[in-house]
């Protein structure tokens, strides 16, 4: 890592004749930022392997011993993160960039170490470019915490998007339009070779907004987005034609509440349908059901309801301690063909205490739980961690003289 730092400076001071300390008429041009992090931990009970150190509801045993033993240590460094920001003038404005990376795989890399990008992003005046928070979620609900994957009834979501903000500051407006996504759950119906041939469409971006109000209270915030969900049915069968789409919304009001000098209270609740991979941990958007009166659609989809809350309280004892401490949960409203191990309803609780013994140091332990509840099979499950986590965060910053 120093051995980057310092290409990085010598890069820097050769190519624009930027300077690491600041001075008088000068702005800040260039910052490289990150922080090294290790989680220590042990989970006294079972998770999907691929997330052995966070608290995913989605991701807990359907079934009896699903995921083996309970009762295993685990080890991390997976929350750390490198990123880099930069401020160009412009004749328009300044323009903005951000390039930052953490090390947790997802998707195709879930369960591995590995580089994964967090933001691409690019901003001049009044719009936005490239993959960042989207519109319709908010960044400052999050707890100060250090497991990993954070509240399952978030909104969480960095999102490929082109925005408009015509407000700008501590009160803003946004409005965006970002790449299109769904998943489905065919219930029962997931072996029928009739679903085969359907595969997904998305004509049209999806629409999200935000408004903040901020005042001395802290502030609040209402967002709202709008989703084209089709599919495509190309099995070829003469008589049916499953060809569909619907129409996915959200809500979301969410606020940040100043309880005092030292006390800050974080509150979400968001309720919607066929948004679920705009949500921290949930499952599908669309489910099927039946329809056998009309033989050309025997099965429809539908977008799935969901309701999401967050509520957590940070409380800064001194300069050296903070604690945080809440719940969240996701109720999803499957549809009538969902299988009876499918996910219903999960639950995510945690407390901790956080000791800062120096600048840009942190050590923490953290209690946190978790529950899954099944659609209709009357399985139920739990998880139970302790979690020691250690973080030094490192930043450089430099500086050119500023536009006159």
């Amino acid at each position: 890592m120093q051995a980057l730092k310092s290409f990085l400076v010598i890069l820097l001071v050769s190519m624009t004749g930027v300077a690491m300390a600041q001075e008088a008429g000068e702005e800040k041009a260039f910052e490289v930022y990150g922080f090294i992090m290790t989680d220590i931990g042990y989970n006294a009970n079972q998770i999907d392997p691929n997330w052995f150190d966070v608290i995913r509801p989605t991701k807990l045993p359907a079934f009896e011993n699903e995921f083996g033993t309970d009762g295993n240590v685990y080890f991390s460094v997976r929350q750390t993160r490198f990123g880099t920001k930069a401020w160009f003038p412009t004749s328009i404005g300044k323009l903005f960039t951000q390039f930052e990376w953490e090390l947790f795989g997802t998707g195709v890399d879930q369960g591995q170490t590995t580089l994964r990008l967090r933001h691409a992003y690019a901003e001049l005046g009044k719009f936005g470019a490239g993959q960042y928070w989207s519109p319709f979620m908010d960044i400052d609900v999050f707890p100060n915490s250090i497991e990993y994957w954070g509240p399952n009834g978030m909104v969480f979501f960095r999102n490929v998007q082109f925005r408009y903000m015509p407000i700008q500051g501590e009160t803003r407006l946004t409005i965006a339009l970002e790449r299109p996504g769904a998943s489905s759950d065919q219930g029962i119906y997931v072996e029928r070779p009739e679903l085969d041939g359907i595969r997904s469409k998305f004509p049209l971006p999806d629409l999200s907004a935000e408004y903040r109000y901020a005042g001395g209270f802290g502030y609040v915030e209402l967002a709202g987005i709008l989703r084209n969900i089709g599919w495509e049915d190309q099995g070829g069968d003469p008589v049916r034609d499953l060809t569909d789409n619907v129409l996915g919304w959200g809500l979301n009001l969410s606020s940040n509440v100043k309880m005092g000098s030292s006390l800050l209270g974080k509150f979400q609740v968001v309720y919607g349908e066929g948004i679920s991979n705009y949500m921290n941990d949930a499952t599908s958007d669309i489910g099927i059901e039946n329809n056998f009166g009309d033989p050309v659609q025997p099965v429809i989809g539908v977008p799935l309801p969901l309701l999401g809350i967050v509520a957590f309280l940070d409380q800064k004892w001194s300069d050296k301690f903070t604690t945080s401490i809440g719940y969240s949960s996701l109720d999803i409203t499957n549809a009538e063909t969902a299988a009876p191990t499918t996910f219903k309803k999960g639950q995510y609780f945690l407390g901790n205490l956080l000791y800062y013994p120096t600048e840009n140091a942190m050590m923490g332990v953290e209690f946190q739980y978790g529950t899954r509840e099944n659609e209709s099979n009357d399985f139920d499950a739990d998880i139970f961690k302790v979690q020691f986590s250690f973080k030094y965060n490192f930043s450089q910053a430099f500086y050119r003289k500023a536009a006159m």
